[in-house]
């Protein structure tokens, strides 16, 4: 029989079940319209009662992950469920957390059914932490899918819950575990996320608006061309002066081996001297960012590549590159600056940078040599290779004494923009 999904009497009816704890009862159960099997995809023709439903299903456990300079090191992480049964979910989630975790991306309109299941610690038995998802930035129509512990619910292991999300604004978010977030986030619980605007799918020949940037420079840019259907688009701009044409996810991020090293061995762990040694984005440091072969995984990992996505940036002269950029670093301030190709900042904080984050505002797009983010921060920039001589050339941090190994050179926050 078809499963029929209620997302506000489901928070409601976990929130009862919870009581008192403030945890999830423990049982595998994932929540999709239109899924029959407990996969998380949706079977045949979905639930037409919810058209534009869009279901992911992530695992929250541990895994080990291999830096540049060879070295292992443990880690908590999500791993990708999606496809995977019910009653699977368990055996297939331990030790197969990633890093970053699984990247989600969405369209505007979409409701986004996120099964969120602890597998536990396969590495630390002793540990039985609960996990949450915490969508970062992005406004809960309830405090319960907000994955703040003192607010909502966590996830005990062997436990799931299906946070739901009505998807109304676009741009570029990220996830990660609330539950003990200095401890869980500087281990690994991190992801990329983002929201695709409904401005990409308007019907063929419509004309975006009349709205002119401030800043004649910019009128300038547009060729006298209102873009139409097939184009891609940062938001909802009115002008096409967010269109890109490919588009790459990038999060800035660092660990501390001691504290790993800490966690893995059952040792105290050194908070107050916490300090970052391998600077990373998308989970590799330099020259793995740009290596298509994911880093040779740790024995103790039983197969998974763990560290599946690499930061290499290519385009076509003349093509317009989005960088969605983020940081989720619990101690670090990063900068990072393209070398020889002119940046523009579009959004900030998943608004387009415009007076009250809104399309009809004034235009406040700034072009740069270099963006700086905070943990929790994110940013679209713009890259136009216009008139750029084909080549390679360098998106990386100018902390240097980020771009190393853990004090091995050269490495670190680093990666290429091959302009073909």
């Amino acid at each position: 029989m078809e499963r029929i999904l209620w997302p506000c009497r489901t928070a409601l009816a976990v929130a009862i079940a919870a009581g008192a704890s403030g945890t999830a009862l423990a049982g595998v159960t994932v929540q999709c319209p239109g899924d029959q099997n407990g996969d998380a995809i949706s079977d045949g023709r979905g639930d037409p009662d919810h058209p534009n439903a869009r279901c992911v299903h992530l695992g929250a456990g541990d895994g080990y992950v291999r830096m540049a300079d060879g070295r292992p090191l443990y880690m908590f992480g999500f791993s990708d469920l999606t496809g995977i049964s019910e009653k699977k979910a368990m055996d297939t989630g331990m030790l197969a957390a990633t890093f970053p975790a699984p990247t989600i991306v969405a369209d505007e309109g979409d409701e986004l059914y996120l099964t969120l299941t602890n597998v536990g610690m396969a590495v630390r038995p002793d540990l039985f932490d609960p996990h949450t998802v915490h969508y970062h930035g992005f406004p809960e129509a309830s405090s319960i899918f907000d994955g703040v512990p003192e607010a909502s619910v966590s996830i005990n292991m062997g436990s799931s819950l299906t946070y739901y999300y009505n998807l109304v604004e676009p741009g570029t978010y990220m996830y990660h575990c609330h539950v003990e977030a200095t401890e869980h986030m500087q281990m690994g619980m991190l992801g990329n996320l983002y929201i695709r605007p409904i401005q990409n799918r308007l019907p063929d020949g419509t004309a975006l608006g009349t709205h002119v940037h401030s800043n004649p420079d910019y009128n300038a840019d547009r060729n006298d061309d209102d873009p139409t259907v097939g184009d891609t688009y940062a938001y909802n701009d009115g002008d096409g002066s967010t269109r890109y044409d490919v588009d790459y996810a990038i999060q800035l991020g660092s660990f501390d081996p001691a504290f790993h090293d800490a966690s893995e061995t059952t040792q105290p762990l050194p908070f107050a001297y916490m300090e970052d040694r391998y600077a990373m984005l998308n989970g590799r440091g330099y020259p793995d960012t740009v290596s298509s072969t994911p880093p040779q995984a740790p024995a103790e990992n039983g197969g998974i590549e763990s560290q599946p996505l690499d930061s290499l940036i290519e385009a076509q002269q003349g093509e317009r590159i989005l960088l969605r950029l983020s940081n989720l670093n619990v101690t670090n301030f990063y900068t990072v600056s393209s070398q020889g190709i002119p940046m523009q900042v579009i959004g900030r904080g998943a608004r387009i940078l415009r007076g009250g984050g809104t399309p009809d505002g004034r235009d406040l797009y700034y072009r740069t040599s270099s963006v700086t983010l905070g943990g929790g921060e994110a940013a679209d920039v713009l890259l136009d290779t216009t008139g750029i001589q084909p080549g390679t050339y360098f998106l990386y941090t100018t902390n240097f004494q980020y771009l190393t190994n853990n004090g091995a050179d050269v490495g670190g926050m680093m990666t290429e923009i091959v302009i073909n």
